[in-house]
């Protein structure tokens, strides 16, 4: 049997790109710890039948019933399930706004606040549906409503990442996600919108966390940055290091 051999400026690659995922990981172990969780369970819900999760999820639904009863067993575990998008939608999200946020405030701070605008939107958004239950227009049933999911904590890290911009960038960025969350809210008009943009104002009440954390990061800068680097890497005669 001929034995193939793997190139050594290959395997040098291939250490050298295992390193840097390693690395990269390493730099935000809580946002990679939340993603596994999230896998797992997303991986759960597909091998059993729709009954049976429904029935995982309504124990874990921050519903009007479950947060009278177990709050705090609820508040925990529906952030740990997927709503909607699909496990790689999130994987994305979390490598956008979580990874970053997590390295630039530190994992117990970005936690934190992940937290805060998780409980702070879930109980005003539930209060938005009391309150229509209450006037007639929502039915009484909506107190079991299914309402779970990671949403909310990453709403609130999007917008206090709004800190870690250089201005002018920072306010383009924040008005963005302003508008962004504010029509989704004026267009659906739902319990879960309100939720939403609740957690965008928490995410940016939490500047003073930031405040020791000094803004960063400059997209423009950071695009010239990447162009110089591609030009570069595709020079002709400039030797490449792998």
């Amino acid at each position: 049997m001929t034995q193939v051999r793997v190139p050594g400026r290959t395997a040098a690659l291939a250490r050298a790109v295992g390193s840097y995922a390693w690395r990269y990981v390493r730099s935000a172990p809580g946002t990679f710890v939340w993603l596994a969780i999230l896998l797992f369970n997303s991986l759960l819900l597909e091998r059993v039948s729709p009954t049976v999760a429904h029935h995982i999820l309504e124990r874990r639904s921050t519903n009007l019933h479950h947060l009278e009863v177990s709050p705090v067993r609820v508040l925990l575990t529906s952030a740990l399930w997927i709503a909607s998008g699909g496990w790689w939608f999130y994987f994305l999200l979390y490598n956008v706004f979580h990874a970053p946020a997590e390295r630039w405030l530190g994992t117990l701070r970005w936690l934190g606040i992940a937290l805060v605008a998780h409980i702070g939107a879930t109980y005003i958004s539930e209060g938005a549906l009391y309150w229509a239950i209450q006037n007639g227009l929502a039915p009484h049933r909506a107190v079991y409503t299914l309402d779970y999911g990671v949403s909310y904590a990453l709403a609130g890290i999007v917008a206090v990442l709004t800190y870690a911009l250089v201005r002018p960038w920072r306010h383009v960025y924040g008005a963005g996600v302003l508008l962004f969350y504010g029509y989704g809210m004026l267009h659906a008009r739902d319990f879960t919108s309100v939720g939403h943009f609740t957690a965008v104002l928490i995410g940016l009440a939490c500047y003073p966390f930031t405040r020791d954390r000094p803004a960063a990061f400059d997209p423009v800068a950071a695009v010239r940055t990447a162009w110089r680097r591609v030009r570069a890497h595709g020079s002709p005669g400039r030797a490449r290091s792998f």
